[in-house]
């Protein structure tokens, strides 16, 4: 118990890397974390069992240096983990009746919806987890930190998880986005490790753009599902 105990702790130093103490929840949430937007670069299924098993360790510690909305947002990269190793492989051992799952785009007004809930929903996050600590203090003791910074990158998060379940081209750069601002937040919250990780996601989610838009061009504009194909497909499963 104890070791298991001293595993989940980021006080607990794996190895010390340029004066770094580098914890082995840090090390092995990153190495997950790496491999699943790596996999999920190259449209590949197992991309979601082992994010599965990143979300969890990486919950583990965005709790431990108070960035809950982070945390939170582990609980939902867990729950559409599933939710998209489920879809990808149903439509992987599709019958002959049902519509194969593309990479699409989505119309302009889609992507004004989504950029409307993503400003919303950062300053109904942002708000709670600024007061968090007041509602909830047996379990969040110490305020949060950069709450709505952490909570535009959450809520960044969960559009994108979703546009990606459904293999929507525009999940990449808002990926990008969250990119470039998680390498400064986790760079100030003192995780260098992890700040250095998304660094990488930055490189690989740029390649996974055009990876995307590579595929996407290759179906050719008559094989192109449309929209109403798309959506009556996910309806039925």
């Amino acid at each position: 118990m104890d070791l298991i105990i001293n595993f989940f702790s980021i006080d607990n130093t794996f190895f010390t890397l340029f004066e770094y103490p580098m914890s082995y929840l840090e090390f092995f949430g990153t190495l997950f974390n790496l491999a699943c937007v790596w996999l999920v670069a190259r449209n590949n299924i197992w991309n979601w069992p082992i994010g599965i098993l990143g979300v969890i360790l990486f919950g583990v510690l965005f709790y431990q240096i108070q960035l809950y909305s982070d945390l939170i947002e582990m609980g939902y990269f867990l729950i559409t983990g599933f939710y998209g190793w489920w879809a990808w492989t149903y439509y992987k051992n599709k019958g002959k009746d049902k519509k194969e799952f593309k990479i699409t785009r989505n119309k302009l007004w889609h992507n004004s919806v989504y950029a409307g809930i993503i400003i919303i929903g950062t300053l109904i996050m942002g708000y709670l987890m600024s007061n968090i600590h007041l509602y909830i203090p047996q379990f969040f003791q110490i305020p949060a930190s950069y709450p709505y910074l952490d909570a535009f990158t959450t809520v960044l998060s969960f559009t994108a998880t979703i546009l990606m379940i459904y293999k929507k081209i525009e999940s990449w750069p808002i990926w990008i986005l969250v990119d470039i601002i998680g390498i400064g937040l986790y760079y100030a919250k003192g995780v260098v490790f992890v700040s250095l990780l998304y660094f990488i996601f930055l490189i690989i989610a740029s390649k996974g753009l055009y990876n995307w838009i590579m595929i996407y061009k290759s179906y050719g504009k008559e094989n192109r599902p449309s929209d109403r194909e798309i959506l009556s497909t996910s309806q039925r499963s």
